[in-house]
């Protein structure tokens, strides 16, 4: 069973991740250009929202404190909540049509972040990673490329796979990673899902499961995917295989995280953006946060490592 969280609503939720310190929900509104999180209790509704500059694809909680975001032009940290951004890289993307989407951290303090082609005319989309350890200069290098819309970021437990999404093409790649040399090899389909069809509309279900939106992996190893426009979350095991399929009450879940003292509460953003009044009306919990209870703990979130 789904609940909603209390005052959670944005245009396009998406980044979440359960900050274990503060006990806090973080995620972005990408359209409204805001960072929000929870203060105290998830049941007290008390949510804080953060204004930025220009749309925030993703973020990570820094070690050191703070926060570190991926915006339309190059990632930035803030050393507080609300804090002055500090630009760490700039892309060389056209940012009339280019901005960063989904990313995070991996085990060893590195930010993963993908870019999306608005126009959606070309794979012009990569995936990139920032490594800035043991206060080193910002190094920016290209790791995937090839995709449209850069999401479903994901690595296994044991540092082995990393998967990656593009969600137009309705597929998720994996590569085989060496994580301490940060290398990627053996790159193949870890699964394709069916297109849209044809004049298809979301009042009318005629067997369209939706596109691969943001991924996270639990501590079985299992990929759990937001399947946008398909209203639900899908559960996979490593080799790609339907596990669980978990309906949604929002036509546009956008990407799950674990949170809660347990990591056993499964949260998933959703979006509201540019969707129907019809839509809209009949699936009022679109853009909200939601969050059930699931049968295994997820993996706790990576921390940025700046120092």
């Amino acid at each position: 069973m789904w609940h909603t969280l209390a005052n959670s609503q944005s245009e396009l939720g998406e980044s979440p991740f359960w900050h274990p310190q503060e006990r806090s929900l973080y995620w972005l509104d990408i359209p409204g250009r805001a960072v929000l999180r929870t203060r105290g209790e998830l049941a007290d509704g008390v949510v804080q929202r953060w204004t930025l500059p220009t749309e925030p694809g993703c973020m990570a909680p820094m070690r050191s404190g703070g926060l570190v975001i991926a915006l339309r032009d190059g990632i930035y940290r803030a050393r507080e909540w609300g804090g002055a951004l500090q630009r760490m890289v700039q892309v060389s993307h056209d940012v009339r049509t280019m901005r960063f989407n989904d990313g995070k951290c991996d085990a060893l303090g590195r930010l993963w972040a993908g870019t999306i082609n608005e126009a959606k005319d070309a794979a012009s989309a990569k995936l990139y990673c920032l490594d800035v350890r043991d206060a080193r200069e910002p190094r920016l290098e290209v790791m995937a490329e090839g995709a449209t819309t850069a999401n479903g970021l994901a690595f296994s437990p044991d540092a082995r796979t990393v998967y990656w999404a593009d969600t137009p093409a309705h597929t998720v790649r994996a590569w085989n990673w060496e994580a301490e040399a940060n290398r990627l090899t053996h790159e193949r389909v870890f699964r394709r899902f069916d297109g849209k069809p044809e004049g298809w509309r979301p009042d009318r279900p005629d067997g369209y499961g939706g596109r691969p939106d943001g991924a996270s992996v639990d501590a079985q190893g299992r990929y759990w995917v937001a399947m946008y426009e398909g209203a639900q979350v899908l559960c996979l095991d490593a080799g790609g295989a339907q596990l669980q399929a978990l309906a949604v009450p929002a036509q546009c879940p956008t990407m799950p995280c674990f949170g809660g003292d347990d990591l056993r509460t499964l949260f998933v953003t959703t979006g509201r953006h540019g969707r129907a009044g019809a839509e809209l009306a009949r699936l009022p919990a679109s853009g909200s946060v939601l969050h059930t209870r699931v049968d295994a703990p997820g993996l706790p979130v990576n921390f940025f490592v700046d120092d």
